[in-house]
């Protein structure tokens, strides 16, 4: 509310709120969120060291409770929350979250887990040695004072700050508009490169870069390329990529061990570990039994325990890519240059220290050499009263009072008024000729004192010998090993990088369990033989596809509707030969009522080359393999079908080959890949074969020449013949005989094209597997209806076939 009497000013509000904004701004920047060039410090910081010296709290005096030191900081310097200053005191303290700790904190300042310090009223606090350093001859003008809050004290603008602070600690803030991020550095790397600049002016970053290798966390960690500290050295700005330290210990019984003993900066550890357990949880990452915080007082250890057989590098490479095993700190070296914000370079942060130090020099050698010239002109006056000891007595002693004794003695000796008073106070002891000796020695120190100040003053070479040799003391004292390798440009690995390339067998039950193994889990037997076990599968559920791959192939999976999806073969978990495998489900998005009917494997989708698919009621449709290169979540159309049509096999041409069809009744169709027109990828296809009644496709297979095809009817009946005994024909025809269908080998069940060299698996509905050599099921006609290729137990009956790749066993 306002009088009539009162006088309103109107002005623009966009004005004000500009100007105040500004104010605002300028009051963040400079009073709270950006650090000084000069010593690396915020105000609150500086506040914190200049408060606990105050007190006393020197690196060997007892510890102060932290609530006495906050409020001594919030009532003389920072009229701001006691929380801001407490966290602020607690970080200081925190040997993970600093590089050189300025604060040495008693009780619980916090841990890397994440886990607050305990309340201010609990823990105790002073100073570390080296802060010391940044405060140490704040006593001798070197630094400008300014008024407190409240003008009742006066407080540093800057400290002296003999260590390159803002380089060894770094620091992080955001302000209004801007932010900064300056990362920690190693003392013995930036104290010798700044030696370097002492002794090369002219030199380049390129050269300090010799000495500075990169950032040096407090967590140790890996830096990984060097591109990033190229950027931030010669910019002032970049990008690191941090990782973790893990080994990988091998264990007795196939059971490995990730151990993780370093983690990348300002990465909580407890938060670090709940997301791997949730990561595995939900799935995202496969192949761990167990993880264990094994850290003690010796040092941190993650412990990441593996399932059985499971590759040690492809789950640390996923750790890597999904938690924060590995993270970025992005660099901005903003700070506060002449009080005005300004991204800074190495050279040019290292140039702002060494004229911050320059200046400080300067001023504590001025203070000291006129404290000697004070105490040499005091001594002077002395040495003339020693020297007319008699004369000054009589003098003193006519004289009425000390003013005139005073004024007296500096008319008969020519003294100032400061030799007079000095004389006037001096001891009868030091009339002794022992004090005289004291007297005239001190003089002459004085002298020699005197002299190396002036000397300093003159000579900038000088001043710069006295920074280099602080430093090389420093490094003495606080020097110590870098904690971060620093490693090549690491590219960001896909899984698939790490999978070692190899032939592996691929298995589906009718059930939809799907799994993969070497080919070598599998030994060669005679043929006749009972087999091995194979998948331990309920009495409903039967082994239905089996089929050798690559492990970096490409998997296009059809279904019985026609929707193809995409699966890398690596993809497909490894299980031993007796397990199940895995639900493909979870794997692949199918519908409740879909089943795979054929899986190609696909090292890269050319345009060159085709896929034919023959379905259950015998159509065919060639449409070219470029056109499923794109994958969608949930499939895409591979064919159209009719109702109560079915998609049985899929092929992978060239374009130029022969296609033969085979049906359950034992009939087949050969005729060229030409007589199929090329396709879109959702057509329906033009009919292969014409089926009896009762009778449907269970196969097609494409035509070699060199080859045989192999047939295997349900009761464990197979056959191989020559190509040349099925005649070409065109499409659309009944077919001729492929295999004799009699109830003593039952129907058809399986077409495979093979050579003499091959070796065949066969897999039965009870999931018994048959491995053997072709050559030993001998060559007929068409018509015959094949020799025994496995004993069957009751109402078994063979599933599928597969040929595989022959090896030495």
């Amino acid at each position: 509310m306002y009088t009539r009497n009162e006088k309103i000013i109107p002005i623009y509000i966009e004005e004000e709120v500009k100007d105040s904004y500004l104010n605002y701004a300028m009051s963040v920047i400079v009073g709270r969120a950006l650090p000084d060039a000069r010593d690396g410090l915020k105000p609150v910081h500086r506040r914190v060291l200049y408060a606990m010296r105050d007190l006393g709290l020197e690196h060997n005096k007892p510890y102060k409770k932290s609530a006495r030191i906050v409020g001594e900081i919030l009532g003389k310097y920072h009229p701001h929350g006691d929380m801001a200053v407490y966290d602020t005191l607690v970080r200081m303290a925190q040997d993970f979250s600093l590089r050189y700790t300025l604060v040495d904190g008693q009780g619980n300042f916090g841990s890397i887990d994440g886990d607050a310090a305990a309340a201010m009223r609990y823990t105790e606090a002073r100073l570390t040695k080296i802060a010391e350093e940044m405060l140490f001859d704040i006593e001798k003008d070197t630094v400008n004072f300014v008024p407190n809050f409240d003008s009742s004290l006066s407080e540093p603008s800057v400290l002296p700050a003999k260590i390159p602070n803002l380089l060894l600690n770094g620091s992080s803030g955001i302000a209004v508009g801007m932010a900064t991020n300056i990362p920690p550095h190693n003392l013995n790397e930036i104290a010798d490169a700044i030696i370097h600049i002492l002794d090369n002016p002219g030199c380049e970053i390129k050269d300090l870069m010799r000495f500075v290798k990169g950032p040096d966390f407090p967590t140790g960690g890996i830096i990984c390329g060097r591109a990033g500290i190229k950027d931030a050295f010669t910019t002032g700005r970049g990008k690191l990529t941090l990782r973790a330290k893990a080994n990988i210990e091998r264990q007795k019984g196939g059971k490995d061990l990730i151990a993780i003993t370093e983690i990348p900066y300002q990465v909580q550890k407890a938060g670090m570990i709940e997301s791997i357990a949730s990561l595995v949880d939900d799935k995202k990452i496969e192949g761990i039994s167990d993880i264990r915080d094994e850290s003690d007082k010796d040092g941190l250890r993650i412990v990441v325990e593996l399932k059985r057989d499971t590759e040690p590098q492809i789950v640390l490479n996923q750790l890597f890519k999904h938690t924060q095993l590995e993270t970025t700190f992005g660099v901005i070296m903003l700070a506060l240059v002449d009080n005005r914000p300004k991204v800074l370079n190495l050279r040019q942060m290292m140039d702002c220290y060494i004229g911050h130090r320059k200046i400080v020099i300067r001023r504590r050698t001025q203070f000291d050499l006129d404290k000697a010239q004070r105490r040499a002109h005091i001594l002077e006056g002395l040495k003339i009263a020693l020297k007319f000891i008699d004369r000054i007595i009589k003098v003193i002693k006519t004289s009425k009072n000390t003013q005139i004794a005073k004024v007296n003695l500096v008319k008969e000796f020519e003294l100032s008024e400061i030799q007079a008073q000095a004389i006037l106070e001096m001891q009868l002891q030091r009339l002794t000729a022992l004090e005289r000796d004291k007297i005239d020695a001190e003089y002459a120190e004085l002298l020699k004192i005197i002299e190396t100040c002036k000397a300093i003053l003159a000579s900038e070479k000088k001043i710069e010998n006295i920074i280099k040799s602080e430093l090389e003391e420093l490094k003495k004292q606080y020097g110590d090993e870098r904690r971060t390798d620093i490693v090549g440009e690491v590219e960001e690995l896909e899984v698939e990088d790490l999978i070692a390339e190899e032939d592996i067998v691929v298995t589906i039950s009718h059930n939809g369990y799907i799994k993969r193994l070497p080919v070598s889990a599998y030994r060669k037997q005679k043929r006749g033989g009972k087999g091995v076990t194979g998948a331990e599968l309920k009495e409903e559920d039967f082994i239905e596809h089996l089929f050798v791959a690559s492990t970096k192939d490409y998997l296009l999976i059809f279904t019985d509707t026609g929707q193809v999806h995409w699966l890398k073969a690596y993809e497909i978990p490894q299980a031993s030969r007796t397990a199940k495998g895995k639900a493909v489900v979870n794997l692949l998005q199918l519908k409740s009522d879909e089943k795979i009917s054929s899986i190609i494997p696909i090292k890269e989708f050319s345009q060159d080359s085709y896929l034919i698919m023959v379905t259950k009621q015998g159509s065919i449709k060639k449409t070219s393999l470029d056109a499923y290169s794109n994958p969608r979540k949930g499939g895409i159309i591979g064919i159209s079908l009719e109702k109560g049509d079915e998609l049985i096999s899929v092929g992978l041409t060239n374009g130029k080959q022969e296609i033969l069809i085979g049906t359950k009744e034992g009939k087949a169709i050969r005729f060229a890949e030409s007589h199929v027109r090329e396709m879109g990828r959702g057509a329906k296809g033009v009919r292969g074969i014409k089926l009896d009644k009762k009778d449907e496709v269970i196969a097609m297979i494409l035509v070699d020449k060199e080859a045989s095809i192999l047939t295997v009817t349900e009761l464990g009946f197979a056959k191989r013949t020559p190509f040349k005994e099925y005649r070409l024909t065109s499409r659309g025809g009944k077919g001729i005989i492929n295999i004799k269908v009699t109830d003593k080998n039952g129907k058809a069940v399986s077409l495979k094209t093979v050579n003499d060299n091959d070796e065949l698996m066969a897999i039965t509905q009870n999931g018994m597997f048959l491995r053997c050599a072709v050559k030993d099921i001998r060559s007929t006609g068409r018509s015959a209806q094949g020799v025994r290729l496995i004993k069957l137990h009751d109402k078994d009956r063979v599933s599928c076939i597969a040929p595989v790749i022959n090896e030495e066993e």
